[in-house]
């Protein structure tokens, strides 16, 4: 049985954990969200993209 999450989900909840175990501050969680947010209005969304859609395909297979 397949379980589904989405990435931006999954992400998330381990910035969360980042933040709550205090491995990462606050200014550093609020860069890294605005990071991604303008990596994915530049032409490397779609290669990301398919990176990793590529790993999470070839996951099943090890």
């Amino acid at each position: 049985m397949a379980i589904t999450i989405s990435l931006a989900l999954f992400f998330g909840i381990v910035l969360a954990l980042l933040l709550k175990s205090h491995s990462v501050s606050a200014g550093s969680a609020f860069v890294a969200a605005g990071f991604g947010y303008f990596l994915a209005a530049t032409g490397a969304a779609g290669p990301i993209n398919e990176f990793t859609a590529a790993v999470i395909a070839a996951i099943p297979n090890l």
